[in-house]
């Protein structure tokens, strides 16, 4: 019996050319598309967003084509309980979450993981640009090749486990390359655009998002500087993330940015850009894919097409990480991920508190 691979397969090229890749490698291939919500329950009527339609057709088509079984799973409960309802109530902490890296975690290598085996596939496969390396029987994440599309700071959750049983096809290619693999076998969303927002907000108001969820809305605050004093009236606090100086509606002197969000309050702090450099922060819910070596210069990332910076991390009491930078980050922001690396490798990561 062969080698069976999961595919899971969004519509998209990316995910298009994992299934040719892995079929080329010799693979066994099943293609299937996770149904994560209804655009009408959330209130998205974009042909942008995932779970439309038209990705399921596209998929359908790919696999047709490839001569690979196909299906679809429904798992609209299980995105709504690990990444919306997470996701809404980091906004009402006063927090900027990443749904992204909750979907990876729970649905991705989680969910569809537990499915994956149920269906004796030795591997699951995303059209994720990182890599997995082997080395005397660990495996080891790594960033992709183009530094462009690298995508491993959202998969730094993933557990050795999972790494042993995951496959990353597109992490030495670059996204031209892909549309080329993708033209080549007539695919006719070789020249597909991405889509640049979250897939259940696909017009980016949050806010919104947030008060249809709830069915609430906490009301006008305040906008007050670094010394108390109230300049300005905001619509509801979680409308706005740290270091955001378009659509605040003060007027000012100088340019003002978000500073920092207190919800219990419903107040908005702001100030200048240099109160917005910070050099250490604090990360929970770490998870270490490499063991940390005393005094070690690693490189971090604060948020995911950031440039990684110069820092250097310690393990708390507590297991929280507290990272040091060598130089002040500017906007270093709550419910969004840290990532560590050494070079290429991913050394580990959790969330900044």
């Amino acid at each position: 019996m062969g080698r069976k691979a999961l595919i899971a397969m969004s519509g998209g090229v990316d995910s298009s050319v994992a299934a040719v890749l892995m079929k080329e490698a010799g693979y066994d291939c099943i293609g299937v598309t996770m149904k994560l919500f209804d655009q009408d329950e959330t209130g998205t009527v974009s042909d942008k967003s995932c779970c439309s339609l038209e990705d399921v057709e596209d998929a359908r088509s790919v696999a047709v084509k490839l001569g690979i079984p196909y299906y679809v799973f429904n798992f609209k409960d299980h995105f709504h309980r690990k990444v919306i309802d997470p996701f809404v109530q980091s906004y009402l902490d006063g927090k900027t979450p990443n749904p992204c890296i909750l979907c990876n975690r729970y649905l991705k290598f989680e969910a569809l993981y537990q499915r994956a085996r149920m269906l004796d596939c030795q591997v699951i496969v995303t059209g994720h640009y990182a890599r997995i390396r082997e080395e005397g029987g660990r495996y080891h994440l790594l960033k992709g090749t183009d530094p462009d599309k690298d995508q491993s700071y959202v998969l730094y959750n993933l557990t050795r486990d999972q790494l042993a049983h995951t496959r990353f096809p597109l992490g030495d290619y670059s996204k031209d390359e892909i549309r080329r693999i993708a033209a080549e076998h007539g695919f006719h969303n070789a020249d597909k655009q991405e889509s640049q927002d979250i897939c259940f907000i696909p017009d980016g108001d949050y806010k919104s998002f947030i008060e249809r969820m709830t069915g609430e809305k906490c009301g006008a605050g305040e906008f007050v500087d670094r010394d108390g004093r109230v300049i300005g009236t905001h619509e509801g606090y979680y409308g706005y993330t740290i270091g955001q100086r378009r659509g605040l509606g003060i007027s000012a002197a100088q340019r003002i940015y978000v500073t920092d969000i207190l919800p219990g309050e419903n107040r908005v702090i702001v100030g200048s850009n240099e109160d917005l450099f910070q050099k250490e922060l604090i990360a929970e819910d770490f998870n270490w894919l490499e063991d940390l070596m005393p005094g070690e210069k690693l490189k971090a990332r604060i948020r995911y097409h950031q440039t990684e910076r110069e820092a250097e991390a310690f393990i708390m009491e507590d297991k929280r990480v507290r990272i040091c930078f060598e130089d002040p980050q500017r906007a270093i922001t709550r419910g969004q991920a840290v990532v560590l690396y050494r070079d290429d490798l991913v050394v580990g990561g959790g969330t900044i508190v």
